[in-house]
């Protein structure tokens, strides 16, 4: 009976630390499954980060809360900006719903940032744009693009090369693409920008640079980091899927 009690300890003591702290109550749900391990994933995942308050720390603890509670951050933003309502609430309530891939959510909440004195604003010129792409809806995303452009360098960047070129094709003005992609695919951190390069000289019909571009991915999937590695392949797989569409059928 004792072993009993003494196995429990840790998780019932977690609990208490829990319910006190305010945390997400799912982690109750955890530690009555899982007992002394599920006290053991609480602790690293939230007792020790509050504990060192080291940077690694609260990298885990975030990955945590986003495993157990995904769309925590939205909800918590949506309650915030409930609460006050103002326009920097509503920016980051729009970041978290493009987080999560709510990005009908995330284009309202752009939407209704961009009014006033915020209309010029270049984060949420870039956000409404980014989101409005997602949608499908590239004329819009293209007008949001040109007034970012007229603001100076903010229009200028390679992720608003990126944004161009997606705007672009997918109002298929090819030929205006083709330059804003090539110099994301050389200028955007990570995979996104080269994949979608290689998507679109696939879908152009260009599969012979198009297996070129891949190829150089998968160079530079090799030198990402392991904890990286998986969104980078997916991109990767996105332009490697791209090129398979595009190749003519065998006789």
């Amino acid at each position: 009976m004792i072993y009993m009690i003494l196995g429990w300890l840790p998780a019932l003591i977690c609990g208490v630390h829990c319910v006190r702290s305010g945390q997400n109550l799912t982690w109750i749900w955890l530690l009555i499954v899982g007992g002394p391990l599920g006290a053991a994933i609480y602790f690293v995942a939230v007792m020790l980060p509050d504990l060192t308050g080291g940077r690694t720390a609260r990298q885990v603890k975030g990955a945590a809360r986003k495993l157990i509670d995904p769309e925590g951050e939205y909800k918590t933003a949506l309650a915030r900006l409930e609460e006050t309502p103002t326009t920097d609430a509503r920016m980051r309530t729009a970041q978290a719903a493009a987080a999560v891939g709510r990005w009908e959510d995330a284009e309202r909440h752009w939407d209704a940032a961009a009014s006033g004195r915020w209309a010029e604003d270049p984060t949420i010129l870039f956000g409404h744009a980014r989101a409005l792409l997602e949608l499908d809806r590239f004329a819009d995303a293209l007008k949001r693009l040109e007034q970012l452009k007229t603001l100076g360098k903010e229009g200028e960047t390679a992720q608003a090369a990126l944004a161009f070129a997606r705007a672009y094709e997918g109002l298929g003005r090819h030929a205006e693409a083709e330059d804003p992609y090539r110099y994301a695919a050389d200028h955007v951190p990570g995979l996104e920008a080269g994949a979608r390069y290689v998507a679109f000289l696939a879908n152009s019909g260009r599969l012979n640079d198009a297996e070129i571009g891949l190829g150089e991915l998968d160079r530079r999937l090799q030198k990402i980091s392991p904890a990286l590695r998986r969104e980078a392949r997916a991109w990767r797989d996105l332009a490697a899927q791209a090129i398979a569409a595009a190749r003519p059928p065998q006789a």
